[in-house]
């Protein structure tokens, strides 16, 4: 049950992400007038539809996007025709884009509403509307999640102790022979414990705790605990062992040694001040980013664990039915609310963060190629100025449409791919 309420928030939210994008398309468009016919949530058949002023809003069947129907996205032909100039399959292809293009135009007053007429400016505007606000909606709820929940922070609570020094225990949780217990299981530290000091110095966090063990070094110390509301104070024997180097919480490969007390902290959600979402959206920006532009190459590993008894890569790319599979995982976990809720949160606005750096990507039909040829036609037209020649009038990036032909057959493979390996080889979590 929680399995499936976790996958309708996930799905309701993308298709309301999805409609936004949209909207954001749609309000520039209308306030720069432009004349929009459809809004649709979805592709495919019309589930459900209705007709306000000029513009039809629905839902399609098929929820894996959206759109909004201008007119006059692509211009006629320089002689102002929308004739067929080519007997190739492609040109014949450009030539029945521009017809459709042109078939809303009905009168000479929409024609001076068609987005092709709109000034550099404004087509920018537009286009950047979608992803921007996916943008926007991906800021907004990461900074829920960080001010409002928070992040995993360790916490002086005890999760686990460690049974022997350096850990070697046997399946049974007992140490091998010849092995000496732990610093903590000697003392009698036990899961649940909460420290409160070492050697007297009181510590209010697990980094200040860590760094008096690493000030006392190896030899007798006390270690302060509270449990079941008394206050323990315990001696303990610590002894130096390698430990690995962690920078930024990546393992470098290398060791020091250490005091080793063998504890493990449980982990709670800190709240990070307003100051701090700034640095940490940037930061997940970057990561999506390098993420994006590793995608093609992880995708190989994708087909391999799909079509093969090869491992999914937890790190690689999932679809949609992933995702959404995800969302059932987190929502059924054995978790608080509150982190099941954070955790959700942070897959939703992850998506949207996606969306925005995905749809920037210059190529049609992506809105970073309208974007790219927007920004094209306003330098050509700067040069021209320049030149004293005569305004080039509006780029006609309907000459690129065999380019976004390839570009939706190849988005339609990598679905398709995603959507079996989603099934057949899924990525869990724990």
């Amino acid at each position: 049950m929680l399995t499936l309420l976790g996958i309708t928030i996930f799905v309701l939210a993308i298709l309301a992400s999805i409609g936004l994008h949209e909207l954001g398309h749609l309000m520039p468009a209308k306030r720069f007038g432009v004349k929009a016919t459809e809004y649709f949530v979805g592709f495919g058949p019309t589930v459900w539809s209705t007709r306000r002023g000029e513009t039809e809003y629905g839902l399609k069947a098929i929820p894996f996007g959206g759109y909004v129907r201008m007119i006059g996205m692509f211009p006629p032909r320089p002689d102002g025709t929308v004739r067929s100039s080519s007997t190739g399959r492609l040109g014949l292809l450009v030539e029945q884009a521009r017809k459709e293009s042109e078939a809303d135009v009905l009168t000479e007053e929409d024609r001076k509403r068609t987005f092709y007429n709109l000034s550099v400016p404004k087509k920018l505007t537009v286009m950047f509307g979608g992803p921007v606000m996916n943008l926007l909606i991906a800021v907004l709820l990461f900074t829920v999640m960080f001010v409002g929940f928070g992040l995993p922070a360790p916490s002086l609570t005890v999760a686990n102790v460690t049974p022997c020094a350096p850990s070697s225990a046997t399946d049974d949780g007992t140490c091998q022979t010849g092995e000496l217990p732990s610093a903590a299981a000697a003392a009698g530290i036990t899961p649940g414990d909460t420290i409160t000091a070492v050697n007297g110095q009181q510590v209010s966090s697990w980094e200040e705790f860590t760094e008096e063990l690493r000030s006392v070094g190896a030899g007798n110390t006390v270690v302060t605990v509270e449990r079941d509301g008394q206050s323990l104070a315990l001696p303990v024997e610590l002894a130096l062992t390698p430990r690995p180097v962690i920078v930024d919480g990546e393992d470098t490969g290398r060791t020091e040694m250490r005091p080793f007390l063998g504890v493990g902290p449980s982990f709670v959600l800190q709240p990070q001040p307003l100051t701090a979402v700034p640095g940490e959206v940037w930061d997940l920006t970057v990561r999506s980013a390098v993420a994006l532009a590793t995608f093609p190459a992880k995708l190989a590993g994708v087909a391999g664990a799909a079509f093969s008894d090869g491992e999914r890569d937890p790190e690689g790319p999932i679809g949609v039915v992933g995702a959404s599979r995800i969302s059932g995982d987190v929502a059924a976990a054995d978790l608080p609310s509150s982190w099941k809720v954070a955790q959700l949160i942070g897959i939703i606005a992850s998506v949207n963060l996606f969306l925005f750096l995905f749809n920037m990507i210059p190529l049609l039909p992506l809105d970073g190629g309208h974007i790219a040829g927007a920004l094209y036609e306003g330098a050509r037209r700067k040069v021209a100025t320049l030149r004293g020649q005569p305004d080039p009038g509006p780029v006609d990036v309907a000459r690129l449409l065999p380019v976004a032909y390839g570009v939706a057959i190849l988005l339609i493979g990598i679905s398709v791919l995603l959507l079996y390996a989603d099934i057949v080889s899924p990525v869990r979590i724990t």
